[in-house]
């Protein structure tokens, strides 16, 4: 995965995220393992390695810059996007993902063993059912409407938590049907590397 080394880094500088060359060791590990996996299992849809360091790599880690303290977690998190490339650029923030397919828990957790993440910890269930909150950021990537995430993940976040939604276009029609008692925070424009159409982060929080 060296090739793609410059790639990475590259689109990461773009973005004005310093990473040490450990962490960009490990996230290259966890592309192989990516690759890897995806044959026998097909994690993600995305095929090629180069496209996979920026659609899911570097778009993952296009939100960091919001990341704050406390408890973290990735809810419908897939082969643990975003929540495995924050977990290695923040080694201090504690970090879970939960998914519902235990084919991409079982991959979460291989990588957990073979990088070494000790602050991330791995959730097969449905989003309803956990009870390890609070959280005081829940992140979604592409998991479902702001209505059904908020209803679905309100019970695990804090009363000052926030909801950070990553989106494409700009979510008008999602927003006019937020449930009662959740507010837009802040919305920012995420100009990805090397990519075509908008990206969007949507901060929410309680209103």
């Amino acid at each position: 995965m060296q090739e793609y080394k410059a790639q990475l880094e590259q689109q990461l500088s773009a973005l004005k995220i310093a990473a040490d060359q450990h962490q960009v060791d490990s996230l290259l590990a966890y592309l192989a393992l990516l690759v890897k996996w995806n044959k026998a299992y097909n994690l993600t849809a995305v095929r090629d390695p180069a496209e996979m360091v920026t659609r899911h790599l570097v778009d993952s880690l296009s939100i960091l810059p919001w990341i704050g303290e406390g408890r973290l977690i990735d809810v419908g998190s897939g082969p643990g996007l975003p929540g495995i490339p924050l977990a290695i650029m923040r080694p201090e923030l504690d970090v879970t993902t939960l998914d519902s397919n235990g084919k991409k828990t079982r991959f979460q957790n291989q990588v957990k063993l073979e990088l070494g993440l000790s602050n991330l910890d791995v959730i097969h269930g449905r989003v309803e059912q956990c009870d390890k909150g609070p959280y005081e950021q829940i992140v979604s990537r592409a998991f479902a409407s702001l209505a059904d995430m908020l209803n679905w993940t309100g019970h695990l976040c804090s009363d000052q938590g926030v909801f950070l939604a990553m989106k494409g276009l700009y979510p008008e029609a999602e927003l006019n049907q937020l449930p009662p008692g959740y507010a837009l925070k802040a919305c920012h424009r995420l100009d990805l590397p090397d990519t075509d159409g908008e990206r969007h982060l949507l901060i929410l929080g309680r209103a």
